[in-house]
């Protein structure tokens, strides 16, 4: 659970940065004291009252130095330059000191945790990705990052400055009469009190709501990806029915309770602050009129102790900023602290760190047994060995542990039992980051960036010659198409691929994995949503591939797999077959009748 101390540590690099500017910000405010203070003695030099002491011993000391006749006009002097001091002097220094250092600090702070943030992505395991889709987690990283980076100058630069000046204020306030100082004091701690109270109710608030929030940007973020399947069942009224709901909903609870709070707020601030004004006026109208204070005197406490509570305003609007940010700046930390993966540590180290590896594609899974849920396993007691250079297919009904298998392999998942050797080593004892090098994926849907056709061709391997690419080209058939782009390898493929065919991104996808020169590649699934036509091509540039490397095939179209040195059928996790094509039919188990249910055409996935 996140804390705003964790909202104060993420600024700890820049701390020695931060403490300096805010001093000098609260320095600056305390110093804007003297004009009224100045104003005041102004006041009593031309009044013909006595000026404080401490200014008096001052002009006597400079009429000494300077041989001049200590007077009224050597003191409004004194006096005027105090005030040329702290406004014409301090005017272009106080933004290099202020405001510079306090958006350094803030940009500084989100760089680093953008870096930080995208290296947490990295480092979280699958299963965090099979519950939050990518509109919540962007939305709660980009609202946490910009709402740190906008507060921290608002809160460094304004609040706590503000409220050294009302500090300042006090301790003038304190030397003048001390009763109006306490008086003072009292009304601004009761006014400080009652608004953090409020604010940490309305701060929960917001924290509900953000769920709220989160769960309405998610439904957005999925209409979006999913939009052909919207259109396709004609389901946008029941979306914007459903989601104007939510809007609804979410308006009335942050209108009419939370914004409505915040109002409530800001009257009780102003009738108090404007009630001790009233009353502030009166008392150090009566001392004056008594003698205990001087006309300058009455001046300045009247207009500093106007100027404190007139910054009780923007105190409390900042605190209203803050409070309704503070749930969106949790969040991402408790983000920041969600668990990594258990290959975190060498997924993010430097990539010149990695280790390289060379195997002979020898693959033995040796009494493996997982389970997502661990009292329900998925792969059961699985003994298989793998021989270098040979062809395996895993075929078996869906939920057999066919992928589960493959995710195993790539260390996605640990087991629980047994362990996964590679030319005999536990690839648990490898550097996960050099192991994945050497190993390559061909998924049903391949992921495409949106980029050139040469950058996804190469993002495996950015090394790659561009000989090399186009030899992966020709062994994937991807120079089959590729001259019917205008651009060829540099012609953009949009967001997600829209601009190939299912068949055209799985030859891509072949081809960047055979630019990796992987020692076990994994064909999962690569044909089984493609037309006759394009599952012909795969199937050919597959064939080519086999024998020049460990092949694993996951598939449940039978064709594709004819060809394998050994296929394996999974059943609720175990292995119940093992054979190449012509025996396994001469078995007459599982496999002969999913062979004869797609041979029939009654199955055909």
């Amino acid at each position: 659970m996140a804390k705003f101390s964790d909202i104060l540590r993420y600024y700890k690099p820049y701390a020695a940065i931060a403490a300096f500017s805010i001093a000098a910000s609260s320095l600056f405010e305390i110093i804007d004291l003297v004009v009224p203070y100045a104003i005041g003695q102004i006041l009593n030099v031309l009044s013909n009252q006595p000026v404080d002491a401490l200014l008096q011993r001052s002009v006597d000391v400079l009429a000494g130095l300077a041989n001049l006749p200590s007077n009224r006009g050597l003191a409004i002097a004194v006096l005027l330059g105090l005030i040329f001091l702290t406004t014409v002097v301090r005017a272009p220094i106080q933004p290099w000191i202020g405001s510079w250092f306090h958006w350094d600090v803030a940009l500084r702070s989100r760089r680093d945790h953008a870096k930080q943030v995208l290296r947490k992505i990295l480092t979280l395991p699958l299963e965090f990705y099979d519950e939050n889709n990518p509109g919540r987690i962007a939305g709660r990283v980009a609202r946490g990052l910009s709402n740190h980076t906008w507060t921290y100058p608002e809160i460094a630069g304004q609040l706590i400055p503000k409220l050294a000046r009302v500090l300042g204020i006090f301790i003038i306030i304190w030397f003048i009469e001390w009763r109006i100082a306490i008086a003072f004091l009292i009304s601004f701690i009761f006014i400080l009190t009652l608004s953090l109270y409020k604010l940490k109710q309305l701060i929960a608030q917001e924290r509900a709501i953000e769920k709220h929030e989160e769960n309405t940007e998610s439904r957005t973020s999925e209409i979006i990806t999913n939009i052909k399947t919207v259109k396709a069942f004609a389901t946008e009224s029941h979306e914007l029915k459903r989601q104007s709901t939510r809007f609804n909903r979410e308006f009335m609870v942050i209108d009419y309770r939370i914004h409505r709070g915040y109002i409530k707020l800001g009257m009780m601030q102003r009738t108090i602050v404007q009630i001790c004004v009233f009353l502030v006026l009166a008392f150090t109208l009566i001392a004056t009129l008594r003698g205990q204070i001087s006309l300058g005197h009455f001046v300045t406490v009247l207009t500093i102790s106007s100027m404190a509570y007139s910054e009780l305003d923007p105190i409390g609007q900042l605190a209203e900023i803050f409070a309704r940010r503070y749930a969106s700046m949790v969040s991402l930390h408790e983000f920041m602290q969600l668990p990594t993966g258990s290959d975190a540590a060498s997924l993010v180290k430097d990539p010149n760190a990695v280790q390289h590896y060379q195997f002979t594609g020898k693959v033995d899974f040796s009494h493996v047994t997982f389970g997502y849920d661990p009292n329900r396993p998925v792969l059961k007691d699985i003994n298989l060995l793998i021989e270098p250079y040979q062809t395996v297919a895993l075929v078996g009904r869906s939920g057999s542990g066919k992928s589960t298998l493959v995710k195993m392999l790539f260390r996605y998942f640990e087991p629980q039992q047994g362990q996964i050797l590679i030319d005999g080593q536990d690839i648990r004892r490898l550097d996960v980051a050099g192991y994945r090098k050497r190993l390559a994926i061909v998924h049903q849907e391949v992921d495409v960036f949106n980029g050139t056709l040469l950058d996804n061709l190469t993002y495996g391997n950015p090394n790659a010659s561009f000989e090399e690419v186009e030899f992966a080209c020709r062994v994937a058939r991807v120079d089959e198409f590729i001259h019917l782009f205008p651009q060829r390898y540099h012609t953009i493929v949009g967001e997600r691929g829209v601009r190939l065919s299912g068949g055209q991104r799985q030859r891509l996808g072949i081809a960047r994995a055979l630019l990796m020169n992987p020692d076990v590649l994994v064909f999962d699934e690569a044909t089984s949503s493609l037309d006759y036509e394009s599952e012909r091509s795969i199937q050919l540039a597959m064939r080519s591939i086999l024998g020049t490397r460990t092949t694993i095939i996951i598939a449940h179209r039978l064709s594709t797999v004819r060809e394998a040195d050994k296929i394996v059928v999974l059943d609720k996790g175990e292995i119940v077959e093992v054979g190449n094509h012509d025996e396994l039919l001469q078995h007459g188990g599982i496999y002969h009748r999913l062979h004869a249910l797609q041979e029939t055409g009654e199955l055909l996935v």
